[in-house]
């Protein structure tokens, strides 16, 4: 049987740790702990499920702690986890046959799927395929001081086999910006994915004009990955909208239209705008789009699964509602209901629509 190496990078994080490494134990063979300066009970805790722990002075880099981690690994294959991510307990069976079946064909690199958020039932509604596991090899390298990856090399597989990403400190730390100025203080040329990021921590930050010429000369320059160009036009977008330049935003949404068929997430965007304008016919042919446009999810897309689904359905439902088409308006909500059905719209749908039809 091949042997399954974890590594991690972890710096104070006694609160997820313990909950983490529970959650994957008895899936792996060798557990790598890189503490890039923990000054709380971490390395304590991962005492307990490992003696491999080791230290990294931090450096503003985290694909070099990361590196570290992956050359102290002894197994066949590599995976990472951070210290906030879980196992779920009904995927441990899919990691185990897929462990078997990797001695027989062996590649080189799986796409694992990692789902980022969730709503308030704990249904997923943000999720993207990431490198997770990976042959020990020269080319299993990670790159990029912050947003860090793996580049793509060999044969690669995809798993539908999910790792949470449970964080537990909701608030947005300027960690990353201050790497990203810093670099570029010191005379760092980026490349496209990392202007890109730069962008977006930008606009989390509330930098909106700074991150709009961030993303206009992104989209400028035709070095770039697809998925990082399609997720450019609409943050730039929200960041034009930010600053009240509504018809400059939904021109950047347009212009996302030549690079590629339109995603959920794209045609909810453009939805979003004609509905804020009252134009229900609009609205109604970009949601409806929007149920029939396929997921971008193998080409590495972020996928949020309510553009999909939910989202599109509750907006169609007020959007044929206002043209006083209620029985569409009605089916759409029960639409909606079946992705959702304890949601507050739906529920108070239901008895509007109830009262309309009595009527």
């Amino acid at each position: 049987m091949i042997k399954i190496s974890l590594c991690m990078i972890v710096r104070d994080e006694e609160d997820v740790l313990e909950r983490c490494l529970k959650s994957i134990a008895d899936c792996v063979d060798e557990i790598i702990i890189v503490d890039t300066g923990s000054v709380d009970k971490t390395k304590e805790i991962a005492e307990r499920f490992t003696d491999k722990i080791y230290d990294f002075k931090w450096i503003d880099d985290f694909s070099a702690a990361r590196n570290f981690a992956f050359s102290k690994g002894t197994g066949e294959y590599l995976l990472w986890m951070d210290a906030d991510d879980v196992f779920p307990e009904k995927e441990k069976e899919k990691l185990l046959v897929l462990k078997e079946d990797l001695e027989k064909h062996p590649c080189d690199m799986v796409m694992m799927l990692y789902d980022a958020g969730f709503d308030e039932g704990g249904k997923v509604t943000f999720s993207y395929y990431r490198e997770r596991l990976m042959r020990r090899s020269e080319q299993a390298k990670w790159v990029g001081c912050v947003h860090e990856v793996i580049p793509p090399f060999g044969e690669i597989r995809y798993e539908e086999i999910h790792f949470e990403h449970r964080k537990e400190n909701l608030e947005y730390s300027d960690r990353n910006l201050l790497i990203y100025e810093k670099m570029l203080e010191k005379g760092r040329k980026f490349d496209p994915r990392e202007w890109f990021y730069y962008g977006r921590e930008l606009y989390y930050h509330g930098k909106y004009e700074k991150a709009a010429k961030v993303f206009q000369n992104f989209l400028s320059e035709p070095q770039g990955w697809l998925e990082n160009k399609l997720e450019a036009n609409r943050f730039l977008s929200y960041c034009l909208s930010a600053v009240g330049k509504e018809e400059e935003a939904i021109d950047a949404l347009l212009q996302g239209l030549k690079l590629a068929p339109p995603t959920g997430e794209h045609c909810c965007d453009i939805g979003s705008y004609f509905y804020g304008k009252e134009q229900w016919e609009q609205a109604i042919f970009w949601y409806e789009n929007a149920l029939r446009a396929e997921r971008r999810t193998k080409q590495g897309a972020f996928v949020q699964e309510e553009c999909y689904g939910f989202l599109p359905c509750i907006q169609l439902c007020v959007c044929y509602d206002r043209l006083g088409d209620w029985e569409r308006a009605k089916m759409y909500n029960e639409m909606a209901g079946v992705f959702k059905p304890e949601d507050r719209a739906v529920v108070q749908n239901k008895r509007y629509f109830e009262k309309i039809m009595k009527k």
